[in-house]
């Protein structure tokens, strides 16, 4: 009998791993609560895949050898308490591409934030030096998919927490970890304690013959490390001081110091400004240094790298007032970068699906750039509670373009209109990218 493979959700990943269970010969049938794309369906029938969309039919899941549960479906979910109860193993996608890899390298990459600018410019250094590589995980193309169609030798991998709670085996020959703040805590039981165990599973399968790159400035990765018994090789990044192995900054001057090769270049030249992304440039670039990627290459990608769609993106200057799109913020700590880059007097659009957010953390930063904010989401009394006090302007709106409207008319030339959210899209739009899309379009209209 076929090895049967049940796949709950059908978004980007529990498609590629239909793909991927298929090719592989498993029997394979995917289930989606609610409704598939059509795209998604047509792949579906193209591969000769059984699926269901608007329900969980229960003896067809039951009767799986595995289930591979994708990242977006909770443990609290009916159908994974009873797949868990009868004691199917489940799996996350990243773990059956692994299966199947064959002797490929990957590179995973893992964090609160600038998680995706990471790989995405790990990913542009990997390209500029030449390497078989394929960009994939939580951006671009599902990892199994890619597998499955495209497989290649090097996969750079952005993976979430959600993926990390179902590995089995899954290993990356170099892991890279670069911060934990308070996100997702709804999925953890609002224990913050259970996120950064999931965020560590990075390393949990990885050997003396791996590299873990981490930031030695994040306290919560520093307080944890002693505490593990680590098998693979550190290589620590820094801001504040001086590594011996890894990567640091010291004054304007980057030093990335990997085996023999040595690298150095003014963060003047980094195409991403900013200091967060002076971490995600070095990891990305000790990432590449341990790949053995020469430096005249890292130093020529890492200058003309163009930064990702929806992160910190200009979008346009109308009547002298700057709109920027940061809708990937969907957490407190990101909108914390985005506040601390700006320069100019600031309108603020906030809001959407709250995941146990902690405003506190960037009142002070609100306080002391922010002239008004403007809400975008179904019920903003969170964000209205946390700053009417400090902020002399408040806005509610229920859509992209009365948000952007509102924000043009509270603006004066010299301004800055910064969409960074710090929440999930759910409520109003379908994704990050949705919501980006349509305030773009909106800022395009005025």
């Amino acid at each position: 009998m076929a090895h049967k493979l049940v796949i709950l959700g059908g978004g980007e990943s529990g498609i590629g791993a239909a793909i991927l269970g298929k090719k592989q010969g498993y029997d394979v049938f995917l289930s989606d609560g609610g409704q598939l794309k059509t795209s998604y369906k047509q792949e579906l029938f193209d591969n000769g895949i059984a699926f269901e969309e608007g329900q969980h039919t229960a003896e067809k899941i039951l009767s799986a050898d595995e289930v591979m549960k994708s990242p977006g479906i909770p443990e609290k979910n009916e159908m994974v308490k009873q797949v868990r109860a009868k004691g199917i193993p489940v799996i996350s996608e990243i773990e059956l591409a692994y299966r199947f890899k064959g002797d490929s390298k990957i590179v995973a990459i893992t964090g609160s934030n600038g998680k995706s600018t990471t790989t995405a410019l790990t990913y542009h250094i990997c390209r500029t030096a030449g390497l078989d590589c394929a960009m994939v995980g939580n951006i671009g193309i599902s990892f199994a998919k890619q597998v499955a169609l495209d497989p290649k030798k090097l996969y750079v991998v952005e993976v979430s927490s959600f993926q990390l709670d179902d590995i089995k085996e899954f290993r990356a020959d170099i892991a890279v970890l670069l911060n934990i703040t308070e996100d997702h805590l709804d999925r953890y039981e609002y224990k913050f304690e259970n996120y950064v165990n999931s965020k560590f599973r990075i390393i949990s399968n990885q050997t003396e013959k791996d590299y873990f790159i981490y930031c030695l400035d994040d306290e919560v990765i520093m307080q944890k490390i002693p505490l593990l018994t680590i098998h693979t090789n550190p290589l620590p990044f820094s801001m504040k001081q001086e590594v011996k192995k890894g990567g640091y900054i010291k004054g304007d001057q980057m030093m990335l110091r990997i085996q023999e090769e040595r690298v150095s270049m003014s963060i003047y030249d980094f195409a991403l400004k900013g200091k967060h992304n002076n971490y995600n440039t070095m990891a990305a670039g000790i990432a590449a240094a341990t790949l053995g990627i020469r430096k005249e290459k890292i130093r020529e990608a890492v200058k003309n790298f163009h930064s990702l769609e929806h992160r910190m993106e200009f979008v346009a200057m109308v009547r002298g007032v700057e709109f920027i799109n940061d809708s990937k913020a969907t957490n407190v700590n990101s909108t914390w970068f985005a506040l601390e880059s700006m320069n100019k007097p600031t309108i603020l659009v906030l809001g959407g699906t709250d995941k146990g957010n902690d405003y506190s953390l960037i009142a002070d930063l609100v306080k002391e750039k922010v002239k008004a904010i403007v809400c975008m989401g179904v019920d903003n009394k969170k964000i209205i509670e946390a700053f009417k006090d400090i902020v002399p302007t408040i806005v509610e709106t229920d859509s992209a373009k009365k948000a952007v409207n509102a924000s043009f008319k509270l603006s004066a030339k010299g301004d800055v209109v910064l969409l960074s959210p710090a929440c999930a899209s759910f409520d109003l739009f379908k994704n990050y990218e949705d919501r980006g899309r349509q305030f773009k379009d909106a800022v395009k209209e005025l």
